[in-house]
Formats: structure tokens, sequence, C-alpha cells
């Protein structure tokens, strides 16, 4: 708990049997975390087998893999029934390292932002912990058009560490975003279209073999879809078109 919130984290698993351990013992080091939810797409390797060792913890698992933006889908779900106030999204691939949770849930916690970030970019130390040079050159060109056409002014809108308030995830239409990686962009376009302010937290960069990791096909297909969401945001801001991303603001 943190000021008798109920703090959760979900970490939406695909094949992270190898690291899911570790990064859980990680997480309930922080001493605040108060339930653990695992939803795993559908993995090949023992990854549900391990979850359901782990105590204080809820596993999900997806009979087919319904994607990345599927899978945080019922990541977020299933925390709000859970009675979760402050939710925190934690890969169990070990790239994040859980010891900002504490950080990022104090700054919901004591309401000052209703979205923390774990930035790679804030320090100015991807490159030197292991991001690959086109993975950041890629990186900063997306975020720099993203920043332009949404009026934000984020380090980074790529990286997977998010902490959300209930109140936040409560009023985003998440059920009509994409089920693929583009989701995390597209939910991150809503919130600033909700007018909420994004806060960000300096995270180490870690990068090896056991972390995930999407190829330079899919790489390329999240960046034009995220080139469409930022367009999408925009048109609908100045009033010229209509999508069911950004709905009207009541």
């Amino acid at each position: 708990m943190f000021k008798d919130k109920k703090v959760i984290v979900v970490m939406p698993a695909y094949n992270a049997a190898p690291t899911l351990r570790k990064t859980y013992d990680e997480v309930m080091a922080q001493d605040i975390v108060d339930l653990v939810i695992v939803v795993d797409d559908a993995s090949r390797d023992e990854t549900v087998a391990i979850a359901k060792t782990l105590p204080n913890t809820v596993v999900y698992p997806h009979e087919t893999n319904l994607g990345y933006g599927g899978n945080q889908k019922s990541c977020y779900r299933i925390a709000l029934e859970e009675g979760g106030d402050i939710i925190i999204m934690v890969h169990p691939d070990y790239q994040y390292t859980p010891r900002l949770i504490p950080a990022m849930a104090s700054m919901i916690g004591n309401g000052l932002y209703q979205c923390v970030l774990g930035s790679r970019i804030l320090g100015g130390h991807a490159l030197g912990g292991g991001m690959p040079v086109w993975k950041y050159l890629a990186n900063r060109f997306l975020t720099f058009v993203e920043n332009m056409l949404l009026g934000a002014k984020l380090s980074e809108y790529h990286t997977g560490y998010r902490a959300f308030s209930r109140e936040l995830l409560e009023q985003l239409p998440l059920e009509v975003n994409s089920d693929d990686f583009v989701f995390d962009n597209q939910m991150l376009a809503q919130i600033i279209w909700f007018g909420h302010i994004v806060a960000e937290v300096s995270c180490p960069t870690k990068y090896f073999p056991e972390a995930s990791s999407i190829n330079l096909s899919r790489s390329i297909k999240y960046g034009f879809g995220c080139l469409e969401t930022a367009m999408i945001f925009f048109l609908s801001k100045m009033g010229l078109v209509r999508s069911v991303l950004f709905p009207a603001k009541l």
C-alpha cells in the first residue's frame, strides 16, 4: 500500500520464463506492492507454470496470442477488478528495473500526476546502456515528430515502464486501441488528449539476450503506426477528422 492506496504491478508476459522470477523478486522487494498480475499471452515456455508458484500473484493465461496491446488490455482490466488504485506495468523480461516502483507510485499516490513513465532517454545514458544505435535514432525521430503533433515535451514515447492512477485508466477508451505494439503509443496520445500531464523519471537502460525486443520489420510497422496516431491526434484537435481513439471531451 501507499497512503492507503492499493499498488498493483501488471506484467504482460510472453515467453518470459528465464527472467520472470528475478523480476518478480525485485518487484516484491520494494515493499509497497500488494499484488502482481501476470497475463500470459499464450507463451510456448514455462511462463505460466513459474507464475503460478509466485505468492500474491494472479495468473491469467490467454488461450490464444492476442498481441502486446491485447495483453495490456487484460492487464488493466484485471487490475481494476482487483481494486488497484496505482497500477504499474513492469515487463517481466527485467529490462526495466523494479527499483523505481516506489518513486513512480509516490508521484501518483501523492496526487501529483495521473501517469508516470520510466524514460530511458532522460539522463543521456541510453546508448551506454546498450540501446542499439538504430533504435535510439528511431526513438529520437519519432519522439520529435510526436511532440510537435501532440503538443507535448516528452523525452520518449516508447518506454514500456508506466504507472497509472485508477481514475486515469477508467477514463481511457482502451478497448478501441490496437492489439499490437502501437497500443502503447495510442494510450499515451489519449492521456495527452484528455489533458493530463505525463511525468517522467530517468530509468537505466539494460539490453541483454533475454530481454524482449521486436524485429526490424515490426519496428518499422510500429514506427508508422506511431506517426499515424500522432497525425490523427493533430487532425482531431483541429476538428478536421473524428476518431474513436480521441472522443469528444466531456
